[in-house]
């Protein structure tokens, strides 16, 4: 949850956003003596304030593209991602997705199969996405989440969504090949590799 302040003056405009996460993931927010909360801090030159008891977070800063930028981290921390991975949001090639299983499970059992199709025996499902696509995927709770480039993000949403729906694992597979195959082909029509 999300809630966004601005703070105005004449000389100076300071943004500020609240958000939640989960409280277990506070420690992973703050890292080892804080090191993980001060890099974010001097990345994005920004103030980050977090309340450990509630997963309550307070970011402020004057520049919004990277307050934008710092909330999709925490966001993505929060949803189970190593900071690492989440920092991959502060570039702007790179984008988040998120799915609520919730909007497609029935109850419980039904989250539970869900999370189960989507991970795969061993990973193995979960995997082959990640590395078709080039995708950091996390499955947390009751959301599946996401980090990629921009042309990675819509086919592993897709395949995600596929298999929400109960499409066959080889039916995803062979979508996931086709379109690597498809976007090979025009990055060698536009020059690229």
């Amino acid at each position: 949850m999300t809630k966004d302040i601005k703070i105005s003056s004449p000389a100076n405009t300071e943004f500020i956003y609240q958000l939640k996460i989960p409280k277990e993931r506070v420690a992973v927010l703050i890292g080892t003596k804080g090191e993980t909360k001060r890099a974010l801090e001097q990345m994005t030159k920004t103030k980050i304030d977090v309340d450990s008891k509630e997963g309550d977070v307070t970011i402020s800063g004057k520049d919004a593209i990277n307050m934008y930028g710092l909330r999709e981290v925490i966001t993505a921390i929060g949803r189970g991602f190593s900071p690492e991975n989440a920092q991959l949001l502060l570039r702007q090639e790179n984008g988040f997705e998120l799915i609520n299983l919730k909007d497609y499970a029935k109850n419980e059992n039904d989250l539970i199969r869900l999370r189960g199709r989507i991970i795969g025996e061993d990973g193995k499902s979960r995997r082959i996405i990640e590395e078709m696509t080039g995708v950091f995927i996390s499955i947390y709770g009751k959301t599946v989440a996401m980090i990629g480039d921009l042309d990675g993000l819509p086919i592993a949403r897709r395949a995600i969504e596929m298999l929400i729906m109960g499409n066959r694992h080889a039916s995803v597979f062979r979508m996931l090949e086709e379109q690597r195959r498809r976007l090979r082909q025009q990055q060698l029509s536009q020059g690229g590799f």
